[in-house]
C-alpha cells in the first residue's frame, strides 16, 4: 500500500506553435517520447491528440512514476532538462501540467 500512494501521474497539456499535421509537429511528438522514455524512472508514457471542444490545447502526454523519489529523479535528468530548454522553451505555444497521486 506504501508503495501505491507514492505513485505519481504526472500530465502535461499543450499546443504547439508548428502548423497541425506539418513535418516540426510530428518530429516533436516522435522526439518527445524519444528523449523521455529514455528516462529509466519514466513508465507508462503515453502521447495523446486532445479531441475535446471544451479547452484549447492540442496534445497531452502522461507519463507514470513509482515514488516521489523517481518523479524528482525524472525533473533533474539531464534528457529532460535538455528537452525542456532545447525544445519544449522554443517550441510549445502554451500547457498545463497536472501531476496527481492516488487518493
Amino acid at each position: 500500500m506504501t508503495q501505491e500512494k507514492e505513485w505519481i501521474l504526472h500530465s502535461v497539456i499543450f499546443s504547439l506553435k508548428h502548423a497541425s499535421g506539418s513535418e516540426e509537429e510530428q518530429r516533436f511528438l516522435q522526439d518527445v517520447r524519444s528523449e523521455l522514455t529514455a528516462i529509466p524512472v519514466v513508465r507508462n508514457f503515453q502521447v495523446y491528440r486532445q479531441v475535446s471542444p471544451k479547452n484549447e490545447y492540442d496534445f497531452g502526454f502522461a507519463m507514470e512514476f513509482a515514488s516521489q523519489a523517481d518523479y524528482e529523479a525524472y525533473n533533474d535528468h539531464p534528457n529532460h532538462v535538455r528537452f525542456v530548454q532545447e525544445r519544449w522553451v522554443p517550441e510549445v505555444e502554451k500547457f498545463l501540467e497536472i501531476d496527481y497521486k492516488k487518493d
